[in-house]
This record gives C-alpha cells, sequence and structure tokens, in this order.
C-alpha cells in the first residue's frame, strides 16, 4: 500500500461529508440547503420592510459562505422564483420560457410576510461560528412550516443525489392537520408551471409521476398548448416538436409561440392531419409529456437518510408541535419575567422602599437596604428576588417613581395575568393549539397559492398505435438485402418505426427484425411479413430432418429479440416442408421411400391434432420412415393411392415448381408447389405457406 492511500482515502472521506452534509443535501428540519439557509437568514438579518438589491444580499451573504457568489445568486433567483418566501422585483428570469434573470445589480428582494411569520426565531434559533469565525449562523432555521415538501430541491452530492418534488401549499398544511387528527394523510406534487399529473406511481415519493402539456384542439386545423410539463420550458417543448417532425414521427405546419405570463403555443396542422390525430402523437413524441422521478434524501440526526412523504411529513409535523411548544414556553418565561419585575416595581414604589436607601452610605449597604426593606413582601412575589432584579430596581430613574400610576401598573399585571393564562391553557392543549396555528396559516394565505397541477390517471400513450405509417420497406430476394433503400422488390410494404417484420428461411431459422435502411438477411427466405407484436403468429410447422423423418407443431411466436435469430428445427438438422400460418385442420398425406417388403407406402395425418409446443421443441413425430414426398389435403376424404414414384431420389426438384402464385390467388396444394412470402414472392420448392 502507497504512504499516500491512508492520506487520498481520509481527505476524500472528509470531501464526501463536506458536499453531502455542507452542500448539496437539504436538512430535513428546515428544507433548506446550506446556501439557501445563509441567504434567508441575510435577509433576515437586513430586513428593514423595503427592498433591497440582490447585489448586495449577495454580499452579505458572503460573509457566511464560504464559496463564489455565483451559486449564491442563482440560489437566490431559484428560491425567489418559488415565490414563497422571497418577494422580487424586477426580471427575475422566468420559468415558463427559460430566460434568465437579469444581473443582479439590477434586480431587488425582501422577506414575504409568510417567511416572517414562520421562518425565524432568533431566541429559539441554535447558531455556529461561521466559516471564518468572524460572524454567526444558524445551525437550522425554526421554520414552522414543511419546507421540505413545500419548495422540493435537486442536488447531486459523492455518491448520492435528491430530488425532491414541490408540492401545494394548503394540501400539506391540511396533511398535517389530519395527521394531529390520527387521520390518514396524504399528498402529491403540484408543480408552479401547471400541467395534468398523474400520481398513479408516485409511491410516497419513492416512485415518479407523468406530467402532460395541456393541450386544447381549437377546430381541426388548430392546436393550443396552455400549460408545459415541470422541468421544461416553452423553448425546450417547440425544440422537441421540431425534432420530431424532422424525424418523421409527426407531421406540423407552422409552430408561433405567443407566451407571455401564460404559455400559449399555437401549431397549425397541414393538409391531411387532424388535432385528434396530433395530440397524441405530441404526448408520445414530444417533452409534452415527461416522467420525473422522486427520491427523497435528506439530512436527519446528521446523516442522509431515504425518507418517503409520508415518513417525512410526520417527522416534520412532530417538530412543528415541538416548536410551537417552545415557543409558548418561551412566551411564558418572558410573562412570568413581566409579572415578577411589575410586582417587585409596584412593592418598591407603594411601600416606599426607596426611602430606606436614602441614609446607606456604600453600594452594599443599598443593596442591602433594599433586599431588607423587599422581605416582608416575599408572599407576593412570583420568583425569588435577585441581585439582577436589585440593580433594576435601583436604575430606576425619580421622574418614574414620582409619576408612578398605580393603576397602569395594575392593568399591566392584569393583562400579564390574562396572557399567562392564555398560553398555559395552550400549552395544555398542545396539539388543538398545533392545529389552530396551522388553520390560521390556511385561512391567511391558502388563497395565495392554489393548486396549479391537475391530477388525473392517464394512460400512457402507446408509441406503436399513434406511430405513422411511413416507412416504405421491401426484400429483394436475389441480394437478400431487406429495407428502405432496397430497390428491386418486387412486394412493399408500409410500416412505421414500431413494427416489426418476421422472416422465416429454409432451414427453419427465423428472426424478427424492425426498419432499417438496408440489411442483410441470411440465408434462403421462405416467408416475410409484418408480424403483430401484441399477439404474435401462430404457425403450423412440418420438416424433416436429415433422417428424412417427418415431424409437425404448431407454435406460437411472439417472444422475440429483436434481430436475434432462432431455430424451428434444432440446429438446423433438416428443412422445412410446409410453414401454414395459423391453426390449420387439414390432412396430409405422407408418402415413403420406397423399401423391399415394404407394405405400407403412405399415410395420412390430420395436422388438426398436432398440439402446441414452444418454437424451439422438437414437435411431434408422425412416422419412422423416411418420407420421399408430401402432400396436403383440403379435406379430410381418401383419395386415389398416386403411383410409385420411379424417381429414387427423395428431393424435390426444384427446377418443377410452377410460376408463383398473385397475392390473391388461393395456395397451391401439391407438395411441389411454390409457397413464397406474402405477396407473392419467389418459391422454394416442397415448402407450403398461405397467401394472404
Amino acid at each position: 500500500m502507497s504512504t499516500l492511500d491512508p492520506l487520498m482515502e481520509r481527505n476524500f472521506l472528509e470531501y464526501a461529508s463536506y458536499v453531502i452534509v455542507d452542500r448539496a443535501i437539504p436538512d430535513v428540519r428546515d428544507g433548506c440547503k446550506p446556501v439557501q439557509r445563509r441567504i434567508l437568514q441575510t435577509l433576515f438579518e437586513t430586513d428593514d420592510g423595503k427592498f433591497h438589491k440582490v447585489a448586495n444580499i449577495i454580499g452579505e451573504t458572503m460573509k457566511l459562505h464560504p464559496h463564489g457568489d455565483a451559486s449564491i445568486g442563482d440560489a437566490l433567483v431559484v428560491l425567489a422564483n418559488k415565490e414563497y418566501f422571497i418577494e422580487k422585483q424586477g426580471n427575475f428570469g422566468n420559468i415558463i420560457t427559460g430566460h434568465a434573470a437579469a444581473a443582479a445589480r439590477y434586480i431587488e428582494c425582501r422577506l414575504t410576510e409568510l417567511a416572517r411569520e414562520t421562518l425565524f426565531n432568533k431566541e429559539l434559533t441554535e447558531f455556529r461560528d461561521s466559516y471564518d469565525g468572524r460572524k454567526k449562523e444558524p445551525v437550522f432555521l425554526p421554520v414552522k412550516l414543511p419546507v421540505l415538501l413545500l419548495l422540493g430541491v435537486e442536488g447531486i452530492a459523492v455518491g448520492m443525489a435528491t430530488k425532491i418534488l414541490p408540492h401545494n401549499f394548503t394540501e400539506l398544511l391540511q396533511a398535517q392537520i389530519d395527521i394531529l387528527n390520527y387521520k390518514p394523510a396524504q399528498v402529491f406534487p403540484d408543480f408552479p408551471t401547471g400541467g395534468i399529473v398523474d400520481v398513479s406511481e408516485y409511491d410516497d415519493g419513492r416512485g415518479k409521476v407523468k406530467v402532460r402539456a395541456r393541450i386544447e384542439a381549437e377546430g381541426d386545423k388548430r392546436v393550443i398548448i396552455r400549460e408545459v410539463p415541470f422541468s421544461t420550458t416553452t423553448e425546450s417543448v417547440i425544440a422537441s416538436i421540431e425534432n420530431a417532425a424532422q424525424k418523421g414521427k409527426l407531421k406540423v405546419g407552422t409552430i408561433n409561440d405567443y407566451t407571455t405570463d401564460h404559455v400559449e403555443i399555437e401549431i397549425n396542422l397541414p393538409r391531411g392531419v387532424h388535432s385528434d390525430e396530433l395530440i397524441p402523437q405530441l404526448y408520445a413524441y414530444t417533452d409534452c409529456e415527461v416522467s420525473i422521478s422522486s427520491n427523497i434524501v435528506a439530512i436527519r440526526d446528521g446523516h442522509p437518510a431515504e425518507l418517503g412523504v409520508s415518513e417525512t411529513l410526520r417527522y416534520l409535523t412532530d417538530r412543528l408541535r415541538d416548536q410551537i411548544c417552545a415557543e409558548l414556553e418561551l412566551q411564558q418565561r418572558k410573562l412570568f419575567d413581566k409579572q415578577h419585575w411589575l410586582t417587585l416595581e409596584q412593592i418598591f414604589i407603594e411601600e416606599r422602599v426607596y426611602k430606606r436607601i436614602e441614609e446607606a452610605k456604600t453600594e452594599a449597604r443599598v443593596v442591602m437596604e433594599i433586599y431588607e426593606g423587599m422581605k416582608p413582601f416575599e408572599k407576593r412575589f412570583v420568583r425569588p428576588m435577585v441581585d439582577e432584579d436589585v440593580e433594576r430596581l435601583l436604575e430606576l430613574r425619580i421622574r418614574r417613581i414620582s409619576r408612578y400610576d398605580i393603576g397602569r401598573n395594575r392593568r399591566q399585571l392584569d393583562e400579564v395575568l390574562a396572557s399567562l393564562k392564555d398560553v398555559q391553557r395552550k400549552l395544555k392543549a398542545l396539539t388543538q393549539t398545533t392545529i389552530a396555528y396551522l388553520q390560521g396559516l390556511i385561512d391567511k394565505y391558502g388563497a395565495q397559492y392554489p393548486r396549479m397541477s391537475r391530477i388525473e390517471v392517464f394512460e400512457s400513450v402507446d408509441r406503436r398505435t399513434v406511430a405513422r405509417q411511413n416507412i416504405r420497406v421491401g426484400y429483394d430476394e436475389e441480394t437478400g438485402f431487406f429495407g428502405s433503400e432496397v430497390k428491386n422488390s418486387h412486394y412493399v410494404i408500409t410500416m412505421s418505426e414500431y413494427d416489426r417484420v418476421l422472416f422465416v428461411s429454409k432451414d427453419g431459422s427465423y428472426r424478427i427484425v424492425g426498419p432499417a435502411e438496408k440489411m442483410l438477411i441470411p440465408g434462403k427466405v421462405l416467408y416475410w411479413d409484418a408480424f403483430d407484436i401484441e399477439n404474435g403468429a401462430v404457425f403450423t410447422v412440418v420438416y424433416r430432418n436429415k433422417d428424412r423423418v417427418a415431424f409437425a407443431k404448431k407454435v406460437h411466436i411472439h417472444k422475440f429479440i429483436k434481430d436475434r435469430e432462432y431455430e424451428l428445427i434444432k440446429d438446423k438438422a433438416g428443412s422445412l416442408d410446409y410453414l401454414l400460418p395459423g391453426d390449420v385442420d387439414d390432412v396430409l398425406r405422407l408418402t415413403f421411400v420406397p423399401s423391399k417388403r415394404q407394405r405400407i407406402n403412405e399415410i395420412e395425418v390430420n395436422l388438426g391434432d398436432i398440439e402446441m409446443v414452444g418454437p424451439q421443441a422438437r414437435g411431434a413425430r408422425l412416422s419412422a420412415k423416411s418420407v420421399v414426398r408430401m402432400k396436403r389435403l383440403r379435406d379430410t376424404k381418401p383419395e386415389p393411392k398416386p403411383d410409385p414414384d420411379p424417381d429414387p431420389d427423395p428431393k424435390p426438384d426444384p427446377t418443377a415448381a410452377p410460376k408463383p402464385s398473385s397475392p390473391t390467388s388461393p395456395p397451391a396444394t401439391d407438395d411441389k408447389a411454390n409457397s413464397g412470402k406474402k405477396g407473392g414472392g419467389p418459391a422454394s420448392g416442397g415448402v407450403q405457406t398461405s397467401l394472404f
């Protein structure tokens, strides 16, 4: 091991921990990354109700942030565009169009009322030294909102990443109320760009959502996009439409972008294209539909943790209850202190205790006289008197003593006692107090943050069903090439990029291919045609092995890997005689190779009795003897036995094959009839296929 290995390992772990905890991953308690927390704290410290130039805020935040100003400016713009905690003035960019914000010296911002009310409490904030030790920064903000789920956040650290989707303000708070009432609670993402969202695979924040643009058809030849999916912009959506059109996946006429504060992308359609045809294609081939994954990773107890939405919401609800309890207890302590002081002041002045210090010659004697003078009234104290109380009594001015208003003091005491009683009542019913607080936020701010995304369950558009049939492919039997660039083909089919074609060769091999410009199909092709991907294809296969023993099977070809070669005859040890599409019920006459003392020269087999097996299975053996020829009978009636074949060579003569049938003619029945491909391609001796 190198002497540098321990050093590199230690330094890498320190770097990884720093990136995870102090840069990229938010804290579950306040939902903020460090840079966001520093920005909000700086805005709070400089808040005077007026707008501040963003450049100044960046400069002040630099005192807490050990990195460059660019990261602060970018984070501030993103935070402001979420419109919950930062009120903006000027050009902060546009999340709809993707336009960038103006320079920091030209734009201004300040805290919103919601931020002032829910994010800060200096007395309950835990502080630590900043990176250079000159200032203090909060460890986390004492927030009273589920900020982590409200804002949403993305971050990439070392070995992990987080992607938390934004949720609706009112729905989050209502879910917290339900949790406090021991009711089931469930929330779903809500995106600022609107759109239609399918949350059926959200899986409590551990899955994904599908988001669609809101598209309206205005007549038969015009389509308007009103909202774009989250994570896209109008520019990216238009670019995806143009790209799909260039690839021939859809046809559009003109695209006009009239977007201002609201999305409006107009698409005019060319001749032959209609709105109801284009809209599914837009969802299938463009950014009008996107899938967004959710992965909630946050810092909890100083370590990154993978969480679900429900778990996070329960955790934040418990923290909210604790936070409100801490604030009430702080308020109670302040009220006790105020009651204590008002009582001491009342006794000190009304009972003329201050007269006792007139004869005191030293400071110690003065303090002693006050303690002695106040001692008879200890029963009226809220708590025992301490030196700080004595110092405060000594600071009372003569004017305050001479103009002391007994009635005003008693009214203040009554108000303090009433407030104390109210605080104590809230502490005893802490859960109801928390619910009331949440309901108050909903009543005050809920109308400002309506749900933007509409939740629907929609079926994914099958690209195969909406694909344009615009690719013309053919097969040249002389060269063996297949594709859209093959010119010498007698039969051409039109297909889409998602369609497939089945090729079956003489040696029993088959492959399923997609459209291509030009590709070589090995072997002598006996059959080729469009392949039904959903239902597959059923064939009745009859073949002879290398010993000319006949076998038959029915197969269902449906599972496949594109362009991979499969075998209907194991190890290609034989050749096909019949490839009959469908589940046929015909009779097949087998003629055996002549031999001495052979009594039975032929038999008839009903193909309807053959069982369905896998494509690679051997199938049922039709006879134990070698077969010289086969003949397919259209009915089950016996036919006269033919004369014995004088030719000892059992191989079929390809020169005896008649010309191929036309696409509309019925298939031949003779064992030497041409089979050909669909559409009437050249024949291969001895193989029978149907002509569709």
